[in-house]
C-alpha cells in the first residue's frame, strides 16, 4: 500500500496476510487514449470465495483516479454505496458476486513517476509491478487475484498506429474521427501487475519460433524507427532462450505471439508482462558500432530473464509481495545458468559472485539488511533489492547443488505442474523439491526455509589438522550468523564443495570410503567434523569451490597457501577467489600503513600476489584469456569497503594502485605482446573467444597506462580513431579519462561530437566521466548536470550521472567536507518530486555511512537529517529512515 506525503507510514506484515474475499473471474478493459487524458472503462466479474464471510466487503484499490461512474450488475451506484479511504475502495453489497463496472479518467502526460499508464515522447506505456495498476483503474491490485483479460485500446491512428496489450490480438479496425482500435485477449489468468499496454508510432522486427510441440510463435520487437537495426541480437537471444528453456526445464511458450517493446523512459531494466515485455532500451538495443561486449551480454541475459519469467513468475506467480524472491531469485538463477552456457561458465560464475560479494554482502551488513523473504515492509518498491534477486538466486543454486541437476529438474517440473495458474509461496517451491526427490517434506522445508527467513550473511570458520603419521586430515566447520531485528539465527544447510591441493597439484583423498579429488559436504549443524584418509601430504584446502554457498569464510590460509591455490588449483573459480583474497589482504595492509602515516608504506614491499601471478599468468593468458583478464582486475573499492571497519576511500585507492603496479611490472612484456595482437581492432564477432581476446587487450591497455602512460595514450587515441566497434572505443575512452592520460579532454569532446545523436552511447559518455576516480570528478558531475543533453526525466541519464557518481566513484563522492553528499541530496529532492522509485534507489548510496570515519559520518548524518525534514515520497522516506536508524 502506498503512503502519500504527509500521511503516517503503514507497515505491512506477512503474518497478517488474508486471502481475498472475492475471486475475479474475468476483466474487460476499454481504454480510450485522448489528446489530454485517458478514460478507462473496466468490467470486472467477481465471485465470493467459499471461505469468505457472507457479509464480506468487496475491496478494490485506486490511486490518482477521477472516478466518473460506478455500477453493480448494471445498476448505478452513488457515493453513499461505497467507502473510499486512502487507496482502499470498499463495497458492502457484493453478496455472492456479480459484475462491477467503473469508468475513470487518468492523465498519462502528467505521470512523471513512470508507474501505471504514462506517456513519454509520444509513446504510451505501462509499468504495473508492483502496485501500478491501481493508477489505471479501480482493481483488486494484488498478486493473488488472477483473472483472464480482454483489453480494447482506442487511439488516434496517425499518432498511435501501433496498439499492443497482453495475449493474442482478436480484433482490430477503424473507429470514428481518424481513430482505430485493437482488442487483445489473454486466456491465461494473471494478476494485474503483469498487465501491459503500449501505444504509439513504432517500427517492428518480425521473426518466428517453432516450439517443441510444433506450434509457430510470432516474435516481434518494437522500437523507434531509428533503432530498428539494433534488434537482431535481442531476437537471436530470444530464440536461443526459448529453445534453452524447453530443453533444460521443459517449459514451452503458450501464446501465439511474443512481443518486446523498447522504451527509453523506464524505471526498470525490463518487465515480464505476459506476452508483452516492456524493456528499457539499454536492455534490448545492441549493435557493434554502439554497444560494448558488456552491453551485448546484458541484452542476452535480460531477454532470457524476462522470457524465463513466463513460467517462473507468470504461469506460477507469487501469492503476495513477501514472496517476491520466489519469482525473481529462481529466475535469476535460471538466467545465470543460461548465460554460463552461452559464453564462459567460469567467467559468468566469478562475475556473478564478485557482484554478490561486492554489493549484496554489503547490503546484508548495512542498515538496509533484510531477509530474502522479509516479514514486513512499508513500501514494496524498496524491496526490489540485491538480497531478493542475487541472494535468492544463490539459494536456488544451493538447492541445485544439493539435489543435483536431475533432482533439481524433478523438483522444478513438480512445481510448475502443481502450481500452474496459481499464486504460490516459498514453501510450495521447497515442498516440490522435497516431494519430487522422495525427501521428508516437513524437515526439508523447515531447514531450507531458514535461508529465506534469516537476514545477514553466514560466517563459516574453518579449522583443520593433518596427521602425517596416519595420513589423515580432520576438518571442522563452524557456522554462525549475527542476529537481526529479533530473529534468532538457526543453523543453515550449507553445501560445501572442496578439494585438496598438494605441492604439485590436486590430491585424491578418501571420505566415507569414497576416493575423489573433490568432495561435497553439507554443513547443517552449528559445528561438524569430517575425517579424510589417504591424504599423502599436507594440503591447502580449496574451499567452497564455485562458491557453493553465499557465506563469508574464515580460514587460516597463509599468503603462501593462497599463492599455491592461484598456481595449482584445478578449480578455476577458486584460483580467481584466491587472487581476490590475497589482493584484498595486501591492499588492506598497505592502506592501513597509509592511514597511520607509517614510513614503511613508502618503501618497496614484497607481494606474494605479484610473485604468484608472474609465475603463471603469461601461460594462462594464452590458454584461458577470459580468466587471465579477470585475475588482473583487482578488487574495487566497493568490495574493499565491506572488508574494513573504517572505510577510507583515498587510502584504499592509493594502496590498490600501488599493488596493481607491483603486479603489472613483471608482466609488462606479456602485456605488450597481447596488445600487439590487435584483436580489438578486428571486425566485431559476438563469441566467447572473441570477447575474451578483447577483454584481455582492454585490461592490457589499462595496465600499460600505469607502466607507460604516453605509449598508452597514443594507443588509446589510435583505437578511438580506427575502432571498428564500440568495445574498442569505450575501452580507449575509459583508459584516457580514468587514467588522466594526455589527450583525454580532446577524446571526450570528439566522442561526444560523434555520438551525441545516440542516447545509449551518450549515457556511456556521461557515466565514464562521472565515475572517473579522482577528487575533481565532483566538479565534472556538476558540469554534466548542467549539460544540454542531461535530461532529468530520463532514468538512464540520471543513473549515468548521479548513480555513477554516488555508487561507483567513492573517491569523489566521499569528499571530506561532505560536498559529494550535498550534491546527492540536492539531486534526490529534485528526482523524488517526479520519480520516487528512482530517488529511493539512488538514496541507498548513503547506506555506507556507518563504516566511514567520524568526520564523514557527521556529514552524512547532517545530510540525512536535512533530507528527512523535507516533504518526501514514501519510497525515499522509508529508505532514508532505515539508513538513519543505524545511528539510533
Amino acid at each position: 500500500m502506498k503512503t502519500e506525503v504527509g500521511l503516517t507510514a503503514i507497515t505491512i506484515y506477512l503474518k497478517d496476510y488474508q486471502a481475498p474475499h472475492y475471486a475475479l473471474e474475468h476483466t474487460d478493459l476499454h481504454v480510450e487514449l485522448l489528446s489530454d487524458c485517458a478514460e478507462v472503462s473496466a468490467t470486472l466479474r467477481f465471485k465470493r470465495a467459499a471461505s469468505a464471510p457472507k457479509d464480506a466487503a468487496l475491496t478494490l484499490l485506486g490511486a490518482d483516479l477521477e472516478l466518473l461512474s460506478v455500477a453493480w450488475n448494471d445498476q448505478p451506484l452513488s457515493a453513499d454505496d461505497w467507502q473510499w479511504q486512502g487507496e482502499t475502495w470498499q463495497f458492502n453489497g457484493a453478496g455472492e458476486g456479480g459484475v462491477l463496472s467503473t469508468k475513470v479518467r487518468i492523465y498519462p502526460d502528467k505521470n512523471l513517476a513512470l508507474e501505471g499508464l504514462y506517456r513519454s515522447h509520444g509513446l504510451y506505456c505501462t509499468q504495473c509491478e508492483a502496485e501500478g495498476f491501481r493508477k489505471i483503474t479501480l482493481f483488486p491490485d494484488r498478486p493473488d487475484v488472477l483473472s483472464t483479460f480482454r483489453t480494447t485500446i482506442v487511439a488516434d491512428q496517425a499518432s498511435c498506429p501501433v496498439l499492443l496489450s497482453n495475449g493474442n490480438c482478436v480484433a482490430s479496425g477503424k473507429a470514428e474521427n481518424g481513430r482505430h482500435f485493437a482488442t487483445w485477449e489473454d486466456p491465461h489468468p494473471k494478476p494485474s501487475y503483469l498487465f501491459a499496454l503500449v501505444a504509439g508510432d513504432l517500427a517492428v522486427l518480425r521473426d518466428s519460433f517453432t516450439t517443441a510441440s510444433g506450434r509457430e510463435v510470432a516474435l516481434e520487437i518494437y522500437t523507434a524507427e531509428v533503432d530498428q537495426d539494433k534488434c537482431d541480437h535481442a531476437m537471436r537471444s530470444l530464440q536461443t532462450a526459448m529453445r534453452w528453456d524447453e530443453q533444460r526445464y521443459g517449459c514451452e511458450y503458450d501464446l501465439d505471439r511474443y512481443m518486446i517493446v523498447a522504451v527509453s523512459h523506464f524505471n526498470m531494466g525490463a518487465m515480464e508482462n505476459k506476452g508483452l515485455n516492456v524493456f528499457n532500451t539499454s536492455c534490448v538495443l545492441a549493435h557493434p558500432a554502439t554497444t560494448t561486449d558488456a552491453g551485448f551480454q546484458r541484452v542476452e541475459a535480460v531477454v532470457a530473464h524476462e522470457y524465463f519469467h513466463n513460467w517462473s513468475g507468470n504461469r506460477v506467480t507469487c501469492r503476495d509481495w513477501f514472496q517476491l524472491c520466489l519469482k525473481e531469485g529462481f529466475t535469476v538463477f535460471r538466467d545465470q545458468q543460461f548465460s554460463a552456457e552461452q559464453l564462459s561458465p567460469v567467467v559468468q560464475r566469478l562475475e556473478d559472485v564478485a557482484f554478490l560479494q561486492t554489493h549484496q554482502f554489503a547490503e546484508d551488513a548495512g542498515p538496509l539488511a533484510h531477509a530474502v523473504r522479509p516479514e514486513s515492509f512499508v513500501e514494496i518498491n524498496n524491496f526490489y533489492t540485491l538480497t531478493i534477486y542475487e541472494k535468492g538466486a544463490e539459494i536456488a543454486r544451493m538447492l541445485h547443488t544439493f539435489l543435483g541437476a536431475e533432482g533439481f529438474r524433478r523438483g522444478s517440473d513438480h512445481y510448475f505442474k502443481t502450481y500452474d495458474g496459481q499464486a504460490a509461496i516459498v514453501e510450495d517451491f521447497l515442498s516440490s523439491m522435497a516431494i519430487a526427490n522422495g525427501l521428508a517434506v516437513d524437515t526439508f522445508v523447515c531447514q531450507w526455509l531458514r535461508w529465506y527467513r534469516q537476514p545477514g550473511t553466514p560466517v563459516v570458520r574453518v579449522t583443520s589438522a593433518w596427521h602425517a603419521d596416519s595420513k589423515t586430515l580432520s576438518l571442522t566447520l563452524t557456522q554462525s550468523q549475527t542476529s537481526h531485528a529479533g530473529v534468532t539465527p538457526e543453523p543453515l544447510p550449507i553445501p560445501v564443495r572442496l578439494g585438496f591441493i598438494g605441492e604439485t597439484g590436486e590430491l585424491t583423498t578418501t571420505l566415507a570410503s569414497v576416493s575423489a579429488s573433490s568432495h561435497q559436504l553439507l554443513l547443517e549443524k552449528a559445528e561438524q567434523t569430517w575425517h579424510f584418509s589417504q591424504v599423502e601430504q599436507a594440503p591447502v584446502l580449496s574451499l567452497f569451490r564455485d562458491f557453493s554457498a553465499p557465506v563469508r569464510v574464515q580460514a587460516a590460509l597463509s599468503d603462501e597457501d593462497l599463492a599455491r591455490l592461484i598456481r595449482l588449483d584445478s578449480n578455476s573459480f577458486n584460483r580467481w577467489s584466491a587472487t581476490y583474497t590475497l589482493a584484498t589482504r595486501e591492499i588492506l595492509a598497505l592502506a592501513e600503513q597509509y592511514r597511520r602515516g607509517d614510513v614503511r608504506a613508502r618503501q618497496p614491499q614484497d607481494s606474494a600476489l605479484a610473485g604468484a601471478l608472474a609465475a603463471m599468468w603469461p601461460a594462462l593468458a594464452t590458454s584461458d584469456p577470459a580468466l587471465a583478464s579477470k585475475l588482473l582486475q583487482l578488487p574495487n573499492l566497493a568490495y574493499l569497503s565491506d572488508q574494513v571497519s573504517c572505510y577510507d576511500p583515498a587510502a584504499l585507492q592509493r594502496a590498490r594502485e600501488a599493488l596493481l603496479l607491483q603486479v603489472l611490472t613483471p608482466l609488462e612484456g606479456s602485456l605488450q605482446s597481447i596488445l600487439a595482437n590487435e584483436h580489438m581492432l578486428t571486425p566485431y564477432v559476438y563469441s566467447a573467444a572473441a570477447m575474451a581476446a578483447r577483454s584481455l587487450e582492454a585490461v592490457a591497455l589499462d595496465a600499460l597506462a600505469r607502466l607507460q602512460p604516453e605509449a598508452a595514450a597514443t594507443m588509446a587515441q589510435r583505437w578511438l580513431s580506427v575502432a571498428p566497434h564500440m568495445s574498442a572505443e569505450q575501452a580507449a575512452l575509459t583508459t584516457l579519462v580514468h587514467q588522466q592520460l594526455p589527450g583525454a579532454d580532446a577524446a571526450v569532446q570528439a566522442f561526444y561530437a560523434r555520438w551525441q545523436h545516440e542516447p545509449l552511447v551518450l549515457d556511456q559518455w556521461f557515466a565514464t566521466q562521472a565515475s572517473a576516480p579522482h577528487a575533481s570528478a565532483r566538479n565534472t558531475v556538476e558540469a554534466l548536470l548542467q549539460h544540454d543533453d542531461f535530461d532529468a526525466a530520463v532514468p538512464n541519464r540520471v543513473r549515468a550521472v548521479v548513480g555513477q557518481f554516488a555508487s561507483n566513484n567513492p573517491v569523489a563522492f566521499h569528499d571530506m567536507a561532505g560536498k559529494g553528499y550535498d550534491l546527492l541530496a540536492q539531486q534526490l529532492l529534485l528526482i523524488d518530486a517526479r520519480n520516487p522509485q528512482l530517488a529511493s534507489r539512488l538514496a541507498g548510496a548513503l547506506g555506507i555511512w556507518p563504516k566511514l570515519d567520524p568526520a564523514r559520518q557527521a556529514c552524512v548524518l547532517k545530510t540525512l537529517d536535512a533530507l528527512l525534514n523535507e516533504s518526501l515520497s514514501s519510497d525515499t522516506r522509508e529508505t532514508l529512515t532505515r539508513i538513519r536508524a543505524a545511528h539510533d
